[in-house]
């Protein structure tokens, strides 16, 4: 008797976790923009406790870069979409791969952080080509 009145009613399925719209790559943009403009600080700066400070945030916000691509790349995306878009495990590597050397283990090199900006915005190009679509 329980197992009937606790049983689903209604079956649904989504591609995502939440309704549509909670995805978005300018979450990680946002945080990228950060890295850079503190490569930038950091560059012009020649005091050891403010260079101290930088790195600190920077690494934090690369953390943050990787956190809202990897909710991208393994929540949002689905196999349709790599179907669609072969290269884009490749992206999403890449850019990963950038935040974690433009964060706490790498650079202080605006140009590096441009670089995951960039990648950001082929990720982003995508996204709402997807978006579109669906």
């Amino acid at each position: 008797m329980f197992a009937r009145l606790l049983a689903p009613r209604t079956t649904v399925s989504a591609h995502c976790d939440l309704p549509c719209g909670v995805y978005d790559p300018a979450q990680a943009r946002i945080e990228a923009e950060s890295v850079k403009a503190i490569c930038e600080k950091y560059q012009q700066n020649e005091d050891p406790v403010f260079r101290t400070r930088a790195l600190i945030i920077k690494e934090q916000r690369s953390d943050l870069v990787k956190h809202h691509l990897w909710v991208l790349w393994t929540d949002y995306f689905k196999p349709p979409h790599f179907e669609k878009y072969p290269h884009l495990h490749q992206l999403f590597n890449e850019a990963t791969k950038l935040a974690g050397a433009a964060g706490g283990k790498g650079t202080v090199d605006p140009a590096e952080a441009q670089k995951l900006l960039d990648k950001i915005a082929e990720i982003d190009t995508i996204f709402w080509e997807t978006k579109k679509a669906a």
